[in-house]
Parts: C-alpha cells; sequence; structure tokens
C-alpha cells in the first residue's frame, strides 16, 4: 500500500509539473497558455508557476512523509477540484484550458486515492 501511496503523490507531482515549469522556462508560458511571457498575465502566470512548484515539492513531502499528507492533500485537491470548477463555470473552454482540465480530471483518481488514505490513518 505504501508504495502505491508514494506513486500517487508522484503522479500529483507530475500533475504540477507543467504549470511549475513555467517559472523556470518563461517560454512555456506561450506553448501552455498562448499568452506572451513578458506581458503582464505571463509575468502572473511564471508567478503561478512558482506556487505550482510549492505543490511539486509538497507533493513529493508528502510521498516521503505520512505526517504531511493530510494538509498536503486539501492543499492539492483544492488545486485540482477548484480549476475544474472554475473551468466548468468558464463554460469548458476548447483550447489548452481543456488541456489542463483533462488532465486534472484524469488527477483525480491518485487525489482521491491519497486523500482516502490521508483521512482514515
Amino acid at each position: 500500500m505504501e508504495v502505491a501511496l508514494k506513486l500517487a503523490w508522484l503522479s500529483l507531482a507530475v500533475v504540477h509539473g507543467a504549470p511549475a515549469a513555467v517559472a523556470l522556462m518563461p517560454d512555456l508560458v506561450t506553448r501552455l497558455y498562448g499568452v506572451a511571457p513578458g506581458g503582464d498575465l505571463g509575468i502572473l502566470i511564471r508567478h503561478r508557476g512558482a506556487l505550482f512548484l510549492g505543490l511539486c515539492v509538497a507533493c513529493l513531502l508528502a510521498g516521503l512523509d505520512p505526517a504531511a499528507r493530510r494538509a498536503i492533500s486539501v492543499l492539492v485537491g483544492m488545486s485540482i477540484v477548484g480549476f475544474l470548477l472554475i473551468y466548468v463555470q468558464a463554460g469548458a473552454p476548447a483550447g489548452p484550458l481543456r488541456t489542463i482540465a483533462l488532465v486534472d480530471c484524469a488527477a483525480l483518481i491518485p487525489l482521491a486515492f491519497v486523500m482516502v488514505a490521508a483521512w482514515r490513518a
């Protein structure tokens, strides 16, 4: 069970990896989001990438430290479910946001697994 949990946490870190990468590689802002990296929106997206980097690190920490799992599962859940709710409220637009929504939908599976395990412990 512990190996499966570690793999689930790793998969959640990977899901947050692409948006985290824009903090370090500004050119990805255009490829992932269709926005110029140097404009106001691009800078905000890069800052968002830094926050996602924090989520990646937190997921890796949760894979190693069972005591951190409850709090981190809530943070990751807020990220994934929060985006999906906002996406649906926006009318489920096509384009790059749909790809993000599909990835986040897939991430609901490992998220549910780690949340149940964290809160049953």
